[in-house]
């Protein structure tokens, strides 16, 4: 059996806040790959239920958030097309994320980022 790993290593400053986020996976070569925010979710099978690790650099600006958000929730209609077919969902979700950036453009327009 293969088996692939994925490598989280963050930085942190006096306070705790995240300064720096690497990784590394198997799959992706042996470079060191940075990035600005962390979202994961894993299903506990022996709980039944999400658990989720929400990270981001203080360096992530509040527009850039937000997008990840929404992408984010674009990629996860992706999956849930490929795992369940589930029409109504994705649909729904795409619904969502076009109402979100809408909302996104709107600020920008303002000029306001909240």
């Amino acid at each position: 059996m293969k088996k692939s790993e994925i490598r989280f290593s963050i930085a942190l400053d006096d306070q705790k806040v995240p300064e720096a986020i690497s990784w590394q996976a198997t799959d992706a070569g042996p470079d060191i790959h940075f990035a600005k925010a962390i979202n994961i979710a894993l299903w506990d099978r022996d709980q039944a239920g999400t658990m989720k690790i929400d990270l981001w650099t203080k360096d992530m600006p509040v527009d850039e958030m937000k997008h990840f958000y929404v992408d984010t929730i674009g990629a996860m209609a992706e999956s849930l097309q490929t795992a369940t077919s589930d029409t109504v969902m994705v649909k729904k979700m795409r619904e969502l994320c076009q109402e979100l950036m809408n909302h996104i453009n709107e600020e920008a327009e303002k000029g306001g980022s909240n």
